[in-house]
Parts: structure tokens; sequence; C-alpha cells
């Protein structure tokens, strides 16, 4: 398994990726509302869109094809994470959520997870922050990881 920054070309599988994991898993809980913004939020258009602000956007890779997708704003918060349904507890998640936080820049990453990825989370070490929420049509639980060490602790010389 290759962990990588996402290109152009992986735009469309990235899309689909997401919209098949979150149709399997969070869509049928969902508002005709949440689910239109969903698929805005996982075009290839805004996945472009995104790649060319402060993101870190990884994609994990097997054999020459995309298998998951996750995406770090700003350093800070875990924006989407999906992993194709059909490779799903194999360990592919885990490995790219490990790769995004390496990219960490702050001491507390966030999430609004969907309930369905809650025990995803958790089991990477976040915890809920607060209670369930709505926007958009959304129905997130937000969560929080605190960085074992603080991003840049490993270059104080001390």
């Amino acid at each position: 398994m290759i962990i990588r920054q996402i290109t152009e070309k992986d735009l469309d599988i990235a899309s689909a990726i997401c919209m098949a994991a979150f149709n399997e898993s969070v869509a049928g809980s969902l508002s005709e509302e949440g689910i239109s913004t969903f698929e805005k939020i996982a075009s290839p258009d805004a996945f472009l869109k995104r790649m060319q602000e402060d993101n870190v956007i990884l994609v994990s890779e097997e054999q020459g094809e995309v298998k998951g997708i996750v995406e770090l704003k700003e350093g800070r918060h875990v924006a989407m994470f999906f992993v194709d349904p059909r490779c799903q507890r194999r360990g592919v998640g885990k490995r790219l959520l490990s790769s995004a936080l390496e990219h960490a820049r702050a001491d507390v990453i966030s999430v609004s997870a969907s309930l369905s990825s809650v025990p995803v989370y958790i089991s990477c070490g976040f915890e809920c922050k607060g209670g369930v929420a709505e926007l958009s049509g959304l129905i997130y639980q937000p969560m929080e990881l605190k960085m074992s060490t603080p991003p840049g602790a490993e270059l104080s010389g001390d």
C-alpha cells in the first residue's frame, strides 16, 4: 500500500470512493439537503479547489488503484476520510489517517464525524466533544484528538 498526495488524475476516483462509502453508511440517515450538500463537497471540482488551498489530501493506492482518501484542512481538521467500501476493515483507513496526522500543525485535531464513523474515530484516539450537531443537512458528532507530541516539539532542540 502506498500513501501519497492526491493528483488531478485521482479526482474522479476519489470522488467516487467518497460517494460510495457515503451512500453505503451515511446517506440513509440524512435529508435530501444533507445528501446534496455532501455531493457538492465530494465533487471532483470541489476537491480540485481544496487541493489549491492549505489542505493536505492523501490517497491510499494498491496495485495502481486508489482505495481511500483523507483530507487534513489547515493542519488541524480532518475534513474528508473515506475508504472504498470493498476495502474497509483492512487497515487502509488507519494508515491513511496516521499519514495525514503526520502533517498536523496543531495540538488538537478536530473532525465533524458522521454518526456511523464515530466508532472508527474513537478507535483512532478521538474523543467526542459536545453534542451531535447539524449543518446544511449534514448530521455530525464533533470530535477531537489531542496530539501526543505537540507539532514542532521535535524541532525545539532541548
